[in-house]
């Protein structure tokens, strides 16, 4: 069994630059970690913004593609800039909470700079993805009504005051990996955060003209069931691809992820069957898609039996609290983000503190470390980053009303997004 030391050393081994092997280029690792790279980058452009475009209303279908595809310009810069180097370098007494500057641009990377035995080129490339993809899931929760300006505005400052640091706490050596949180691909630092961050949206910014009284049903089936295939494909990358090894670990990596998407799709169909009568085409992507983001934080750590149960319950948990929070609570969170992302990256990530024990064949927990023991690690780094995204999103959102405004006016919203803000059309009348 492992040490609790070594369970916080096996997850820097993944995640830490540095640490994780010998100074030594590894082709096969180099060549899975760059298809794995191309592979997470397809889930934004194309895969999530042909899935976001589909679910809005036709006269909004380019604004919600050109902000996937601005986030993609916005977050690399902003990337190469410093969010990189403050998430994976060693900041000294600060280490805890937050990197150094010293890998700002990149000042003395080279082709041979390795970051374990891939190139840091390619490392910073993978990494880069996860950041593109995180605040792209939030522009789900204010679809059809945020002014593009406000979009770009939050993205920016939301990757570097609340992505960076909770980033760093979990896969940069931070406070959080010492505790021996785990969270393999993304289950807290993405899906908790971006989920977190896309309710408070949805609260700030209020509900679509017409909302809940008015329906607002998804305009082409067709482009969210491409875009729902193109983020099964790509997330083998963002999860397979985080092992950074062409090995068995990521193999079992890619089989509880394709585990944990056909059942989660399967239960939030035959869910949605019973309680309405009508399987829809809807549902199962989207209990797709509730599966992939509840599996991805345990997905590293936890065999075939978890992976299943653990896409189950995705697809119950969050067809329910889909349910919740549009009928019950009334709240517009448009494309179901919180419903989805965050609440799926809370149960993951629970249960990961189950079924990563060697008992329930995962990898097993560390030496003395109990069942309850780990889930209330997972509890406390879920709650800290709640918190921290939940406060820091409010404040942002808040501040940039006050300043240039975040959302366009009623009578422009009825127009629609895409001839208001950018003076172009989806499609042409014939």
């Amino acid at each position: 069994m492992l040490s609790t030391k070594n369970v916080s050393l096996l997850i820097g081994l993944l995640f830490i630059p540095g640490l994780a092997f010998a100074d030594q280029l590894n082709q096969a690792n180099t060549v899975w970690v760059l298809t794995s790279t191309a592979l997470v980058l397809f889930m934004t452009i194309p895969g999530l913004s042909l899935f976001y475009a589909g679910l809005v209303r036709s006269k909004n279908v380019l604004s919600v593609l050109m902000q996937c595809f601005a986030i993609t310009c916005l977050v690399s810069i902003l990337w190469l800039a410093g969010v990189y180097s403050f998430i994976f370098t060693d900041g000294g007494d600060l280490q805890n909470l937050i990197g150094s500057a010293s890998k700002a641009f990149l000042p003395d990377i080279s082709a041979d700079s390795l970051t374990g035995d891939i190139p840091e080129t390619v490392y910073f490339m993978f990494q880069m993805t996860f950041a593109i993809i995180t605040p792209a899931l939030i522009v789900g929760a204010f679809a059809e009504r945020m002014k593009f300006s406000a979009m770009l505005w939050f993205s920016a400052l939301w990757l570097i005051i609340v992505y960076a640091p909770v980033c760093h706490w979990i896969w940069g050596g931070g406070w959080l990996a010492d505790l021996g949180a785990m969270d393999f691909a993304g289950g807290i630092v993405i899906h908790v955060n971006a989920g977190v961050a896309a309710l408070v949206s949805a609260l700030v910014l209020g509900n679509r003209k017409g909302f809940p009284s008015t329906a607002m049903p998804p305009h082409n089936m067709t482009m969210v069931v491409t875009g729902a295939g193109m983020l099964w494909v790509g997330w083998f990358g963002f999860n397979a691809g985080s092992a950074l090894t062409a090995d068995g670990h990521a193999g079992m990596t890619m089989l509880v992820t394709h585990i944990g998407a056909a059942s989660g799709a399967l239960t939030w169909m035959f869910i949605e069957w019973k309680r309405f009568g009508k399987p829809s085409v809807l549902g199962i992507v989207t209990g797709m898609v509730a599966g992939l983001g509840t599996i991805t934080p345990a997905s590293g750590f936890v065999g075939p039996l978890g992976a299943l149960v653990i896409g189950v319950t995705a697809g119950m948990v969050c067809f329910y609290a889909t349910q919740y929070v549009k009928r019950t609570l009334k709240i517009d969170d448009s494309l179901d983000v919180f419903p989805v992302h965050g609440v799926g990256g809370v149960t993951g990530s629970l249960l990961t503190g189950v079924f990563a024990s060697a008992n329930l064949g995962g990898i097993g927990l560390a030496e003395d470390v109990t069942i309850v023991h780990q889930i209330s690690i997972q509890a406390l780094a879920i709650v800290v980053t709640i918190i921290w995204s939940a406060v820091f999103s409010y404040l942002i959102l808040k501040g940039l009303d006050k300043l240039i405004g975040l959302r366009v006016t009623a009578d422009e919203e009825v127009q629609g997004l895409d001839t208001i803000l950018h003076e172009e059309t989806g499609y042409l009348d014939l």
